[in-house]
């Protein structure tokens, strides 16, 4: 009768101690109130690189005007009319326009452009400006593509690693879905984005619980952008000591129910 007291009163005990550890702590955007519009910006646009790897195609109603702004591109075929298509060889596309170190790319016909700090949209503007400029053809369509977007999260997620993404746009708590969510030792509060930005790493602090996070110039990741969610390393809070108590006891219910299994 004394050993079915203990088992109870040590199964009160981790009940009582697990109700006690908060969840508030893991839930995300805590002061954002039901029936409240939250604006943010929809038309944000990755910047481009050194060493990104972009894909541009120009296409006209004409496609023989395209032909010489397409020549890394593929290969060309004369239609039964006369007409000149064009077939995208994935081996080049694949490789893209790489931007050099001094943040150019050389284009064909064009010659050597500026890309480095312009945005997809304002590539392809200056792109159709220069082609129009030279009168080479009018109202030409300019397409372009990242094929390198990447970024990294590390720390106290489910599965650390580096991530591709398809196009050039993804949110924070987008990567961090992608990585499997936060652990449970995650300081939500302590979530960072280390950016390169003219030549120097710069670090951006969120914290998950607050709406504050789409105000932040790096909700939107950029390409090569490191996400570090910090673990709670430095000290135990209330909830890490509650988890280590409920273990604790657990095992020693364990213990005691393989003792009184063995005695009888």
């Amino acid at each position: 009768m004394m050993y079915k007291q203990i088992i109870w009163a040590i199964v009160f005990a981790v009940s009582f101690l697990t109700s006690c550890t908060s969840s508030k702590n893991i839930v995300y955007m805590q002061d954002m109130q039901t029936g409240e519009k939250y604006p943010y910006n929809d038309r944000k646009e990755a910047t481009i690189r050194r060493d990104d790897r972009l894909s541009i195609t120009v296409s006209n109603k004409n496609p023989e005007l395209a032909i010489p702004f397409n020549i890394y591109g593929g290969t060309f075929r004369v239609g039964s009319e006369g007409d000149i298509r064009t077939e995208a060889s994935t081996r080049v596309n694949e490789k893209g326009y790489r931007v050099d170190i001094d943040g150019d790319i050389e284009f064909p016909i064009l010659g050597i452009i500026h890309v480095e700090g312009l945005t997809v949209s304002e590539l392809r503007d200056l792109i159709k400006e220069k082609i129009e400029k030279g009168n080479y053809m009018k109202d030409p369509i300019v397409s372009i593509e990242f094929l390198n977007f990447k970024y990294t999260v590390l720390g106290a997620v489910g599965r650390n690693g580096t991530f591709n993404v398809e196009g050039d746009r993804i949110t924070l708590l987008e990567a961090i879905a992608n990585a499997g969510d936060i652990a449970v030792n995650a300081r939500i509060d302590r979530v960072a984005v280390i950016r390169e930005v003219n030549g120097e790493r710069e670090m951006f602090m969120h914290d998950l619980r607050s709406k504050e996070i789409f105000d932040s110039p790096a909700f939107y990741l950029q390409q090569n952008d490191v996400v570090y969610v910090e673990p709670k390393y430095r000290k135990a809070d209330i909830e890490d000591r509650g988890w280590k108590i409920t273990t604790f006891l657990l095992s020693v219910v364990s213990a005691i129910s393989s003792i009184m299994w063995a005695i009888k």
